[in-house]
């Protein structure tokens, strides 16, 4: 039988087939990477929720077997930095509460700061200890703990540190600045007016009065007393007699075990693994989430736009 198929024909429809086929493939390959691409999508935007939502409760996947509770205090001690009394004692809280913990170690590594902050842990410390007594709370120094960072260790059981730790600062300081010669070289007057006759004191565009002076020295001597009873309180017969014990003076950590400021050397993995023999370590601190850092920074930003904003607003009045 004679195949009257035109040869022309044939090849357009091999050629649409294969065509065909090739978009289909395509197609499919589009479909493939199109579903990649949402659940990458999908993925990404589960990490910016747990980001922003995940508030880092202390004790956040806390262990069920036997472990060392860690708690950090960093920094300069001040309610609007991360070493403030509010997150730090939740921290403390956790870590003392959770019954798989062996003991409890605050690592500190703090200048010092807010007398009231640094007053408020350690009244929490106290607190915690007395509701578990059993419970061993030992302070590890690393680079510095002085003033109020010291204030807050003296709550310790003990408190350890490293020979080249820096160590004390028991001491209270308000300072300032005075411009008034300044002012006066470049006929400057200041203008301040007060309901009370206190009510600026310690400016410093105007000049010093010894009466207020006076004040401000008794204010922060009896503070300076709180602080000398705190630690002698918390340190007890451990103290050795020196003079310039609470001169404000800081010690080196092989000083400070001398002068009974701190009471041995160690770390918190010497700690761990060796006092209260539970190497697992299990850090209970408060960390600041993704969503703080974005509202501080906002925060910040729009506070300097908004002072920005004033200034010219009133430079152009």
């Amino acid at each position: 039988m004679e195949n009257n198929q035109n040869p022309n024909t044939n090849w357009e429809r091999q050629a649409l087939e294969h065509l065909l086929l090739e978009n289909l493939k395509e197609s499919r390959r589009g479909r493939r990477w199109r579903v990649v691409f949402r659940v990458v999508t999908l993925l990404i935007l589960i990490g910016i929720a747990v980001s922003l939502f995940d508030f880092h409760l202390p004790g956040h996947g806390m262990s069920v077997e036997k472990h060392t509770a860690l708690v950090s205090l960093e920094g300069e001690i001040s309610s609007s930095s991360m070493a403030n009394a509010e997150d730090i004692n939740a921290s403390l809280d956790a870590a003392f509460e959770n019954e798989h913990s062996a003991g409890v170690i605050l690592r500190i590594n703090s200048p010092g700061g807010s007398p009231v902050q640094a007053g408020m842990m350690n009244d929490e410390i106290h607190r915690l200890r007395k509701l578990y007594p059993n419970k061993p709370f030992i302070v590890v120094v690393e680079d510095i703990c002085a003033s109020g960072g010291y204030y807050v260790a003296v709550a310790g059981d003990q408190i350890l540190v490293d020979k080249a730790s820096l160590v004390g600062s028991i001491g209270v300081i308000m300072e300032g600045f005075g411009f008034t010669g300044l002012m006066d070289k470049l006929g400057v007057t200041r203008r301040m007016i007060t309901s009370g006759s206190n009510k600026g004191m310690m400016d410093p565009f105007t000049k010093e009065n010894p009466k207020q002076v006076e004040m401000v020295q008794t204010m922060i001597n009896e503070i300076h007393q709180q602080f000398i009873n705190v630690v002698k309180e918390g340190r007890g017969d451990r103290l050795k007699d020196a003079p310039d014990l609470f001169s404000g003076r800081v010690w080196n950590g092989e000083q400070a075990v001398k002068l009974g400021l701190a009471d041995g050397y160690g770390t918190v993995n010497s700690v761990a693994r060796d006092t209260f023999k539970a190497p697992d370590i299990l850090d209970y601190t408060v960390k600041e989430n993704f969503a703080e850092r974005v509202a501080k920074r906002f925060g910040a930003e729009a506070g300097t736009a908004a002072g920005k904003a004033i200034v010219k607003a009133s430079d152009l009045h």
